[in-house]
């Protein structure tokens, strides 16, 4: 039998906790002379009621450590339970959003997704924009402790392989988990407040550098203003791709890199793998802009960067005329899209290391071909990757893209037409915040869609975060058995 209290009472305090920041935005809007702050206020009120008849009703199970489902349990209802308090801003105030529509765009940012069902973001209240900022921040931390410490204990997808790296290796100078948790803190703070500074320093307003560089340290995407990037500066553009590169690396280099170590973060080969499939997809699409068009050298390569940049990282800032390139931009974003960025960051998709992991099994078996016998174990880093570590990696990667097929299906049967079905998961799936096809074309968000699509693209953004198996595993029998 599950113990449930330890899950209750942790999401009872991040419930507490979701419910003090509400009062950001609530301040916000006050002082604008906007009534949209007691919107906040009510949700505060009803989010930190929750939260503390949680934590007091399931107080009598502190100091007991997660077992394995509860780890799993407590990551899908962080994702699941947390989306739903978000959203009442949205519902009960500005932009007064269905209950649906306002659930997906609170799973959106704190999924660090980026998609949206809101148009007109100028017309909104500053308190709401910096909500879905506020949003995408918190969902960029949640997802970093996640990545670091659970993931590797729930043994998703290959994520066991980091285990050993992560708390044995790192034992030694943090042997606790709460100390890598305090020192990824920091880290996460200071990346927030350098981005932040830059685009300012930049030009970039303060209120927009601000919204903007939590979005950007959280690879989440929403923008304060419905063009995206499209109005800045280069130097901006250049700088957010910078940080939106750095944001996309594994959280724990930057630990170790804290703590005086830098060749980890030099040798890691899946940083290496990582920009250079960036940088070949940034220069074929800037190549083939400039040959295809009049587009200039500098401004092909730089919206190439970013854009690119913005999708493999699963960001989704964007510039207006990117969405319109088509051909073989399209294949290339498609492509960096599913690969994603790197394992043990706040970016989804399949992540560069299991893509090399899958390239290295291919290899092998092509050698097997030809000498069966063989024995050739797959060496990542300079160590050997157990088999059921690439047991677990094959069975994600053919459950990702089995997903992608069976709800790009069912999106059409909902009437959206395939262009716009496939890209809607596509962009749900690996959380990454573009869109593209007729559907979107209208106003550059989801709003358009139908219901029954919505409601796909919604649990298809939570699938994507949670690396798939950590839901998909709760429907078995087994287990709630063990």
């Amino acid at each position: 039998m599950v113990d449930f209290r330890p899950v209750a009472y942790v999401i009872g305090r991040i419930l507490i906790v979701l419910a003090i920041l509400m009062l950001a935005p609530a301040i916000v809007d006050w002082r604008a002379g906007l009534a949209n702050g007691f919107a906040f206020l009510a949700s505060a009120a009803l989010t930190g009621v929750t939260g503390v008849a949680l934590a007091l009703s399931t107080g009598n199970a502190l100091g007991r450590a997660l077992d394995t489902r509860q780890a799993y349990l407590l990551t899908a209802g962080i994702w699941f339970a947390v989306p739903f308090f978000g959203a009442l801003p949205f519902w009960i105030g500005a932009p007064g959003l269905s209950l649906q529509l306002a659930y997906f765009e609170a799973v959106s940012g704190i999924t660090t997704t980026g998609s949206s069902v809101i148009s007109g973001l100028a017309d909104l209240p500053r308190g709401m924009i910096l909500w879905r900022g506020m949003l995408n921040w918190l969902g960029g931390l949640g997802i970093a402790f996640i990545a670091m410490i659970f993931l590797p204990l729930m043994r998703i997808g290959g994520m066991q392989f980091f285990r050993t790296e992560g708390f044995d290796t790192f034992g030694k100078v943090l042997p606790r988990a709460t100390d890598i948790a305090q020192q990824l803190l920091i880290v996460y703070l200071v990346l927030s407040v350098a981005t932040m500074t830059v685009y300012a320093i930049l030009g970039m307003p303060a209120f927009d550098a601000v919204v903007h560089g939590m979005a950007t340290v959280a690879t989440g995407g929403f923008s304060s203003k419905d063009d995206s990037f499209t109005g800045y500066s280069a130097a901006i553009q250049y700088a957010s791709a910078l940080f939106m590169f750095l944001a996309s690396l594994p959280y724990i280099r930057f630990v170790q890199l804290l703590n005086g170590s830098v060749l980890p973060l030099w040798q890691d080969s899946q940083i290496r793998a990582y920009a250079r499939w960036l940088a070949m997809a940034v220069v074929s699409v800037a190549l083939w802009r400039i040959w295809t068009t009049n587009t200039g050298m500098e401004e092909a390569f730089r919206q190439s960067l970013f854009n690119l940049t913005s999708i493999m990282s699963s960001t989704g800032f964007g510039t207006a005329s990117f969405t319109g390139w088509g051909g073989f931009m399209l294949v290339v974003a498609f492509v960096i899209g599913v690969i994603g960025a790197c394992s043990g960051s706040s970016a989804a998709g399949l992540s560069v290391f299991r893509v090399q992991l899958v390239i290295a099994v291919l290899k092998r078996e092509v050698r097997r071909i030809g000498n069966p016998s063989t024995i050739d174990p797959i060496r990542y880093q300079g160590r050997v990757v157990e088999e059921d570590v690439l047991n677990a990696l094959i069975l994600f990667v053919s459950s990702f893209i089995l997903i992608l097929g069976v709800m790009s299906v069912a999106m059409t049967l909902m009437g959206v037409d395939t262009v716009s079905a496939v890209f809607a998961v596509w962009t749900s799936l690996g959380n990454i915040g573009f869109g593209f096809g007729p559907l979107v074309e209208r106003t550059g968000t989801f709003i358009d869609f139908p219901p029954g699509a919505i409601a796909i693209m919604t649990l298809c953004m939570i699938l994507g975060r949670l690396g798939l198996l950590a839901i998909l595993v709760m429907v078995l029998p087994s287990f709630w058995r063990r």
